[in-house]
């Protein structure tokens, strides 16, 4: 991988989980996330029309853009069904193992070939994920609903980075986050009444507008942190190394949560950590 590509992913994956935390404190987070989409979307239009981005250029991709809107419907619902049911520590590390279904589908649908050694690398940085934030006394399959939806958000992620690292080849990415943000932003209200929670979702709203500066800053992190990735994705960063090089940010999130959570286990998720890494850097190196 090229050390700038590496470089663009490794800051956007000190972002996001920031940004993440953010969201997890909000008291009701749809409506954070419909705010979110919302913003994301003006973002994306007054950074295309100040470069002097086509913003009509995405009509020559318009069914390449609809499968990204799917993963992001799929992912976004999914990853607050998870985070509402479940512990974040055992349902993340799944969450966040998108290469596994960006490999399989790349090499079953799109006839990728993969060397050994990427695989391989891959395999570490998702084995030391899932071993930094596992948890004495956790089972996966106590609760196969709440499984169900960590690993529907683990799809979603990785429908759309399949799609969104083709449509890198065709339009600029403020172009893609603002077609992609106000198609997605009437679906999440829509989805968001009909299953019962649109009281909470108007408070949510309103809770964010209230408060200017920090709506804005978690919008300007999340857009930062994924117009770095749609950037390596322009220079040509493979799909896979990508996704697998912002698993960086699993220690990082092991970080907050030991510093504003007090959680244990130091030793074992230094040995993880480390596992990960070396995974990064084989991925960044080349193998």
């Amino acid at each position: 991988m090229d050390p700038l590509v590496a470089t663009l992913v490794l800051v956007s994956a000190t972002l996001h989980p920031l940004w993440n935390l953010l969201v997890k404190r909000s008291p009701r987070p749809e409506g954070a996330f419909f705010i979110l989409t919302v913003q994301l979307s003006l973002f994306g239009l007054i950074h295309a029309l100040v470069i002097g981005a086509d913003i009509l250029a995405a009509a020559e991709v318009w069914p390449l853009i609809l499968v990204s809107v799917a993963g992001q419907i799929l992912y976004g619902t999914s990853l607050l069904t998870t985070l509402k049911r479940g512990d974040i520590s055992a349902y993340y590390p799944i969450v966040r193992a998108s290469p596994l279904f960006i490999v399989v589908v790349g090499f079953l649908v799109f006839g990728e070939r993969y060397d050994t050694s990427l695989l391989f690398a891959i395999a570490l940085v998702l084995a030391g994920g899932f071993v930094l934030l596992y948890r004495r006394g956790t089972r996966f399959l106590d609760d196969p609903r709440t499984l169900g939806f960590a690993v529907l958000a683990m799809c979603g992620t990785g429908v759309y980075s399949l799609a969104d690292s083709r449509l890198m080849q065709t339009i600029e990415p403020p172009v893609l986050f603002f077609w992609v943000e106000i198609t997605c932003a009437p679906i999440y209200a829509v989805l968001y009444r009909r299953v019962g929670i649109g009281p909470n979702f108007l408070r949510g709203v309103g809770t964010l507008l209230a408060r200017p500066f920090h709506t804005l800053l978690l919008t300007s992190m999340v857009y930062g942190s994924y117009i770095l990735i749609l950037t390596a994705y322009e220079m040509g960063g493979d799909v896979a190394a990508v996704t697998s090089v912002r698993q960086a940010s699993i220690p990082l999130s092991v970080i907050l949560g030991g510093l504003l959570l007090r959680e244990g286990s130091t030793g074992r998720r230094l040995i993880a950590s480390l596992i990960l890494a070396l995974g990064i850097v084989l991925i960044v190196t080349g193998g």
